[in-house]
């Protein structure tokens, strides 16, 4: 009995102490993936082992499409970078493009509901390897699609599964992206997509026939609007990786309500934009409201998308999501009376709405840059083209004068870190426009009596401006030349204040007034405009077209590391289990 116990226990002793047995395969694959040094052999063996998976991916064999999934599955990490540049198995789809399997897996309901959001994302990061180095074939294919089902403004993206299953990449990609944003909004209002709004900027900016999907027009899936206060969050989700839910994606069918307001990608994404563009503290939601203004650009910049925009026959209620703040003494209820006008103003009630709610400490100049120009660019359309817009323009016109009343307030503290004097000149410069060109594009007569009351109105303002700027341009400081186009930009404005002031005082002296009505200062107005001089000023109707690089390459290289970075973090491997596979497999006819 010893004697067994004893022998017993030895066997114990020399199974333990034996390593398991492995299949010499499995100790390939362990010496191939070994977290050591490998030797010089490794590298050859890893490039023949993921060839020979490629090849058996086309096999009949599902065994053998499982098994090549499996093996690749989580190893092929090695090759993963935070530069998608840098990553050497893209140059493979480089060569071997996989644009037209993008676009059939965007072109199909069943695949476009599992893999729509994975695809939209893999072609924006795509489209972006290397994209200032050499030659990207995915920008070349992308900016060539002419996609005709879905420029015929019949097809509309919301009809029954048989048409919809014949959409074109143009028509599902805008439907992707606008579920996306809905969905996005609904779930998570504090958090942005960056990789959503790269794939629509790359659409918006390297095909222009992408423009004219943005105006089909579909029943209204309306984003909730819910007045938020600007209270910094931290997500708990890591920002431009949260895709919408598959429900969302998946149902093509929609009720047709003859109630509902019509809608439209471009309404989607101004609802979207209003929101991003609120708390902008936060670096994600800096960089996604940066590339909001910037998409914006491109589409102010395109004629196609202006005409669009001015459409007077093309009127929409968009009800855009307005900061909530005791400062700027707004009702608390959401008003439900929006009327329906050219998207343009919507645009524009944006933009304004931006400038109003950020004059605070951390300003942000670069998107205050952006918002200017835009307005700008839209003007020299209207000028243009002569397009008279009710708009509610005294509402710019006096959000203009309190941010050049903000800028020299901060004078000191903004000039430590900005060129408040480039605004201001690009600020001046649209009341130049209205001053010079609004009697050609300004709704009515009374428009221009109203501009004229603002101007006058800003006078103090103004005094101050030109009180600053010669102390500022008389010195040999960086900022000597900028303060001197302000002072020469300022011109028209000071001499419209220096001829209606004396005849307002006088005006109010002779009828014994202390202080003037509206109506009575625009009655002074339209009786003295026949001795006002002014000085007409060139290139007001011009502007500087967008161009990605070289002004834009440093921001699109971090935004694309950082969505990269966070679709690693965040992508499941847990679909592409060998059990999971199997069930896939065994259901496909």
């Amino acid at each position: 009995m010893a004697q067994q116990l004893k022998k017993a226990g030895l066997l114990r002793r020399m199974s333990s102490s034996k390593k398991p047995l492995k299949e010499k395969v499995v100790l390939m694959y362990d010496e191939i993936f070994a977290k050591e040094d490998p030797p010089k052999n490794i590298p050859h063996n890893i490039n023949s082992l993921f060839h020979h998976c490629v090849q058996a991916l086309g096999e009949e064999h599902q065994i053998k499409v499982v098994n090549a999934f499996s093996v690749s599955r989580e190893k092929m990490y090695l090759q993963v970078t935070d530069n998608i540049s840098q990553n050497t198995i893209l140059e493979y789809v480089m060569i071997n493009s996989i644009f037209e399997a993008i676009l059939q897996i965007l072109s199909d309901v069943s695949s476009r509901g599992q893999h729509g959001y994975d695809a939209v994302v893999l072609l924006a990061l795509l489209v972006n390897y290397r994209k200032y180095e050499s030659m990207n074939p995915y920008i070349v294919k992308l900016s060539i699609v002419d996609d005709e089902p879905t420029l015929d403004v019949s097809m509309l993206q919301y009809k029954d599964k048989e048409e919809e299953n014949q959409g074109g990449f143009f028509s599902t990609l805008t439907s992707m992206v606008e579920s996306m944003f809905i969905a996005d909004v609904d779930e998570k209002l504090s958090v942005t997509n960056e990789a959503i709004l790269l794939a629509l900027y790359e659409a918006v900016h390297l095909n222009r026939n992408f423009i004219t999907v943005l105006a089909q027009s579909h029943p209204e899936i309306d984003i909730p609007v819910v007045p938020t206060t600007p209270t910094p969050t931290t997500p708990t989700t890591p920002l431009g990786t949260t895709p919408p839910s598959l429900d969302m994606m998946n149902n093509p069918e929609l009720p047709l309500d003859p109630n509902l307001q019509t809608s439209n990608l471009l309404i989607t994404f101004l609802k979207y934009a209003s929101i991003v563009m609120q708390d902008t503290k936060d670096e994600h939601r800096l960089n996604s409201a940066r590339l909001c203004l910037i998409i914006l650009t491109c589409i102010a910049e395109d004629q196609y998308a202006d005409a669009f925009l001015h459409d007077d026959n093309m009127n929409f209620r968009v009800n855009l999501h307005r900061m909530m703040s005791s400062c700027l003494h707004r009702k608390k209820a959401v008003d439900k009376n929006i009327p329906s006008r050219p998207l343009v103003c919507a645009v524009l009630d944006l933009m304004v709405e931006f400038i109003i709610t950020h004059m605070m400490k951390g300003f942000p100049m670069d998107l205050y840059l952006r918002s200017v120009k835009i307005i700008h660019k839209l003007l020299c359309y209207q000028k243009i083209c002569r397009i008279r817009l009710h708009n509610t323009w005294r509402e710019l016109w006096s959000a203009l004068i309190n941010l050049l009343k903000f800028l020299l307030s901060n004078e000191t503290t903004l000039l430590a870190k900005h060129n408040i004097f480039h605004l201001a000149l690009l600020v001046v410069n649209l009341f130049n426009m209205f001053i010079t060109y609004g009697d050609t594009f300004l709704p009515t007569s009374n428009s221009y009596d109203e501009l004229y009351y603002e101007i006058v109105r800003m006078h103090q303002v103004s005094t101050a401006w030109v009180s600053c700027l010669p102390r500022v341009s008389t010195n040999t400081g960086q900022w000597k030349e900028a303060a001197s186009k302000v002072t020469h930009a300022l011109v028209n404005v000071r001499a419209i204040i220096n001829h209606f002031n004396p005849k307002i005082e006088s005006y109010a002296a002779v009828n014994h007034i202390s202080q003037l009505s509206e109506e009575q200062v625009l009655e002074v107005v339209r009786s003295n405009y026949d001795t006002l001089t002014l000085k007409l000023q060139d290139g007001l109707d011009q502007f500087e077209r967008y161009s990605e690089q070289p002004k834009e390459a440093a921001f699109f290289k971090e935004l694309v590391r950082s969505i990269s970075l966070n679709v690693r973090k965040n992508v499941s491997l847990n679909t592409l289990s060998q059990d999971v596979l199997l069930k896939e497999f065994s259901t496909i006819s």
